[in-house]
């Protein structure tokens, strides 16, 4: 979080003011760097917004943050007021991994170096300065072995709440499915079926619903896979209602504050966990030496780790 010292506070308040009402460059600043976030609901991006802002504040710069509300037209909208502004960088988690393109163009050919963090863009054609997120297929392939914890030894049916506009989640979906059929492939009496994967979007209200329907279709549902924490959580609510709570497993990712206590609390199995304050922390780094003409690894992807009960049950972080 956001250090108590000068510079995290004014960073810490220039994020607030920039949310709400647009911001203006500080006097003493040596630039702005634009952040167009994912969704500033989602206590994930708010963590790497107030983490960008600490650790750029430490060399001199501001940040602008914006939220794209997960909306790609938005988000290119707010790309193009950063040109405008002659911010000295860009960053964004892309709302739609191929569709924001288009904006990401407009960038490079203004001059202006785009960084993403958590999720990449595939769009063909365009530059993208440096990358630093979660080696999201790895992470999926540990939501894989989890749920084979949980169902290796008997097979059973699954589902998987998906978010295939994120590229970080195709990703994750993938490495998770790889697992399973490398598993099925071995063993032959003990099958771990995917009967459903369903567009959650990365929120509790559209994964409940999409739970109730994976219950009401999938009467035998054992397991369910969800991409990110708010989707599990949304599960847990559907699976609760439906007096399915306990009965049905639910695999996450993320390890969000929440994500974690779920887990304590036994309504989420376990989640491969990400580090936002890394990625935040190396996405500002990699802007400063690109504007110093530094050499910075392009690409760079952080593992992540299976979080179980048990590791909650430690966690000096959770009540």
């Amino acid at each position: 979080m956001i250090s108590r010292g000068r510079c995290g506070a004014v960073a810490f308040l220039l994020v607030v003011v920039c949310l709400a009402v647009g911001c203006q460059e500080a006097t003493e600043s040596k630039g702005v760097i634009g952040y167009s976030a994912l969704s500033m609901k989602n206590p994930f991006f708010t963590i790497i917004a107030e983490t960008m802002a600490e650790e750029a504040a430490q060399h001199g710069y501001t940040v602008q943050v914006l939220d794209s509300e997960e909306d790609v037209e938005k988000q290119a909208r707010q790309i193009d007021s950063f040109i405008q502004q002659q911010v000295v960088a860009i960053v964004i988690n892309p709302a739609d991994r191929v569709a924001i393109g288009a904006a990401v163009k407009k960038a490079n050919e203004a001059g202006v170096p785009l960084f993403t963090n958590d999720a990449q863009c595939v769009a063909e054609g365009v530059d993208i300065a440096g990358h630093a997120g979660t080696d999201n297929e790895q992470g999926g392939r540990k939501a894989g072995e989890a749920m084979i914890e949980v169902l290796g030894e008997t097979g059973g049916e699954i589902a998987i709440l998906a978010y295939p506009q994120a590229h970080s989640c195709v990703l994750r979906v993938r490495g998770f499915k790889a697992v399973i059929e490398a598993h099925n492939a071995e063993h032959p009496d003990a099958q771990i079926r995917i009967v459903a994967e369903n567009d959650g979007g990365g929120k509790q209200g559209i994964s409940r619903k999409q739970t109730d329907l994976f219950i009401s279709r999938n009467p035998e549902l054992a397991a369910i896979f969800a991409i990110n924490d708010p989707s599990a959580l949304g599960a847990y609510t559907a699976l609760e209602a439906a007096g399915k709570a306990g009965k049905v497993t639910i695999i996450g990712f993320d390890g969000e504050l929440a994500g974690r206590q779920a887990i304590k609390e036994g309504k989420i199995y376990a989640d491969p966990i990400q580090f936002p304050k890394k990625m935040a922390r190396v996405t500002i780094e990699n802007i400063i030496k690109y504007l110093d003409g530094q050499e910075f690894e392009k690409v760079q992807l952080f593992p992540t780790e299976l979080y179980r009960q048990s590791d909650a049950l430690d966690d000096p972080e959770l009540k």
